[in-house]
C-alpha cells in the first residue's frame, strides 16, 4: 500500500511561485507514474502533471505548460510541483497520487491518492 502526503499550499497573489510537495511511504510505488492534479468545487479533476519515478520523462496539461515543473527527489520519497507565475485559474485543491506503470493523465487509472492541499491565487 503507498501512503501520500501533501504539504506546501496556501495563499499567494498572481504572478507568484509555490512549491509543492508529497511525501511517499510503503511498498511498490517506485515503479509507477506519480502524478498531479487539481480539483475546485463543482468541476472533474482535472490532469496537472506526472513523471515516472524511474525516468525523467514528464507530462503537463495545457494549462500549466511552461509555467509548471514536476520533479522527485528518489532519496527522500518527495515528488514536487514547482508552480510558477501563478494565476487565480491555478486556484483549486492540488493532489497528489500513484499510479500506473506507464504514463497517464487520466485520473481513473491513479489508485492511490493523498488528502490533497488547498492552493489560493489572489488577483
Amino acid at each position: 500500500q503507498v501512503q501520500l502526503v501533501e504539504s506546501g499550499g496556501g495563499l499567494v497573489q498572481a504572478g507568484g511561485s509555490l512549491r509543492l510537495s508529497c511525501a511517499a511511504s510503503g511498498r511498490g510505488f517506485s515503479s509507477r507514474v506519480m502524478g498531479w492534479f487539481r480539483q475546485v468545487p463543482g468541476k472533474e479533476r482535472e490532469f496537472v502533471a506526472c513523471i515516472k519515478w524511474v525516468a525523467d520523462y514528464t507530462f503537463y496539461g495545457e494549462s500549466v505548460k511552461g509555467r509548471f515543473t514536476i520533479s522527485r527527489d528518489k532519496a527522500k520519497n518527495t515528488l514536487y510541483l514547482q508552480m510558477d507565475s501563478l494565476k487565480p485559474d491555478d486556484t483549486a485543491v492540488y493532489y497528489c497520487a500513484a499510479g500506473p506503470t506507464y504514463y497517464s493523465t487520466t485520473s481513473a487509472t491513479y489508485t492511490n491518492w493523498g488528502q490533497g492541499t488547498q492552493v489560493t491565487v489572489s488577483s
